[in-house]
């Protein structure tokens, strides 16, 4: 896969800051799970670990670090959907998860829930994981909502990196070093193509609808081909 468009979010070319994230954690129910997003505007590395605990919330548990900021916006309508870069992780499901509305905070100051969109993957070693927007699934306080608007790309309002006990499928300590967190467009459109792209467009298109006899062979020939269809 071959990027014809790349918007760094996060790390990479544009540095990992920890006042951009903050934890939300299964503390915030009564829980004891603690997570962290260690990185530095000179670190090439964020490292998000911590403990997932299982045993205070009777095999329940999570543990999150969100982006902060309730007047941040991403348009990422132009894109196909999110490169996560690992460098290296422990083997254990991750959740990537998106957010386009967030709504006052309640009177206590916890906030209110609103819909999530959200991709697992399992991480070991150095790899890339591109997470297509049709990946994402909407949710609503942990569970499936099929009936959710689509998510709007061009208000996106906040990212989050997540693990979850999965109702006591993993716990203990945990740790996912990322490089980077970018959108992708993967797709290239006419609109904006290069020298060769147009060259073998136009032959393919050529070939398919057959150009005239007087034409020769190869791509010799697609330029006659393309004055006559513009007589």
């Amino acid at each position: 896969m071959v990027p014809t468009s790349h918007l760094p979010l996060f790390g990479g070319v544009r540095a990992w800051s920890q006042n951009d994230w903050t934890s939300s954690d299964d503390r915030v129910r009564g829980g004891s799970s603690q997570s962290e997003l260690a990185c530095s505007a000179s670190s090439l590395i964020a490292k998000f670990h911590g403990t997932l605990d299982i045993k205070t919330l009777g095999g329940a548990g999570f543990a999150s670090q969100r982006t902060r900021g309730e007047d941040r916006t991403w348009n990422l309508s132009a894109y196909d959907g999110i490169e996560l870069v690992i460098d290296s992780a422990d083997d254990k499901l991750y959740t990537l998860t998106l957010k386009d509305e967030i709504l006052p905070k309640r009177s206590d100051g916890r906030e209110q829930s609103t819909v999530s969109w959200e991709f697992d993957f399992r991480a070991e070693g150095r790899r890339t994981v591109f997470v297509k927007w049709s990946d994402f699934r909407a949710t609503y306080r942990g569970k499936n909502k099929d009936d959710a608007e689509p998510l709007d790309l061009k208000n996106v309002k906040r990212f989050g990196i997540m693990i979850r006990s999965f109702f006591g499928d993993q716990e203990g300590a945990f740790s996912l070093n990322i490089v980077s967190i970018a959108a992708l467009r993967t797709e290239r459109y006419l609109d904006e193509p290069d020298d060769e792209y147009i060259d073998d467009f136009l032959y393919e298109k050529s070939a398919a609808e057959g150009p005239s006899s007087g034409q020769t062979g190869g791509r010799q020939g697609w330029l006659s081909w393309l004055t006559s269809c513009l007589r």
